[in-house]
């Protein structure tokens, strides 16, 4: 597992999605669960200058719609949301038309300004990988949209019980150059009745690029609407007991959400002179 441990970080003076940044807690209790949150990351999306259109199943349409839409989330040019990492909050900037990323805290700052992953540190330093971390917790956070990005296909899983209920399911893969982790896969549950993502299961292949049968559960325990889209205000993160997720492990709320039509600046993800790029 590799940890995540946060230090000291010069705010970047292009603040984005919001006009005053909260000053991020320097006594926050530390949660021991989130140095796991590293490995088991999820994919980088790779978008392409012209998407072909593509159809989507019925059942995940449904999904896609009791969520807000499709359409409607491709009208969004930004979002913006914070959380509780292992020593304080995280603020979370991506501009969604080309997944250009900033994550800030009162410890470092990591970006990708669209030439690669670039580390602002301090005394301490950074203990992980910040490749791996830069949209982590967007990835996670931007379902069921997220997988909709192009390269993705999607198979039909028999109805599962989870936790004591019962939930349809997809399972999505990826074309292969598509993203780090182009191995990864993914089920999506739903709720039959209501269509509402309600679980998601995946798999970790960042680290040595081979397909795994190790799956991680996140139950989507609770949403917001924010501007017309419902969107995750609550994960829980469970362990793992004969391949099926049994009792909780540690849950993570999103706060400050922000989603909008409006496009960053460039220099918003602009690598700092301090910071370094990271292979």
């Amino acid at each position: 597992m590799k940890k995540l441990i946060f230090v000291l970080a010069v705010i970047f003076t292009l603040s984005s999605c919001k006009n005053d940044k909260k000053e991020n807690s320097e006594n926050a209790t530390e949660n021991t669960e989130i140095e796991r949150l590293e490995v088991d990351s999820t994919q980088t999306s790779v978008l392409k200058d012209a998407e072909k259109p593509k159809v989507y199943p019925a059942p995940l349409q449904a999904v896609f719609a009791a969520h807000g839409g499709l359409d409607h989330w491709k009208q969004m040019n930004n979002i913006c949301f914070e959380m509780e990492g292992k020593n304080g909050d995280e603020t979370h900037t991506v501009s969604l038309p080309d997944r250009k990323t900033k994550i800030e805290s009162k410890d470092w700052s990591i970006g990708y300004d669209g030439k690669g992953v670039w580390l602002l540190k301090n005394d301490l330093g950074y203990e992980g990988n910040p490749v791996f971390y830069h949209n982590l917790m967007f990835y996670f956070y931007a379902m069921p949209f997220i997988i909709a990005d192009p390269g993705t296909n999607y198979i039909a899983v028999e109805p599962t019980e989870l936790d004591g209920k019962m939930y349809n399911g997809y399972k999505v893969s990826y074309d292969d150059g598509v993203g780090d982790s182009s191995k990864d896969e993914y089920v999506l549950y739903f709720n039959p009745e209501t269509k509402k993502m309600a679980w998601l299961a995946y798999t970790v292949t960042f680290k040595d690029q081979k397909k795994s049968d190790d799956w991680h559960y996140i139950k989507y325990d609770k949403w917001q609407e924010v501007n017309g889209l419902l969107l995750p205000e609550k994960m829980i993160w469970f362990n793992v007991e004969n391949g099926k997720p049994k009792g909780k492990k540690m849950d993570i709320k999103f706060d400050k959400i922000a989603i909008t039509e409006t496009m960053l600046d460039p220099a918003v993800f602009k690598k700092p002179s301090e910071a370094q790029y990271v292979k």
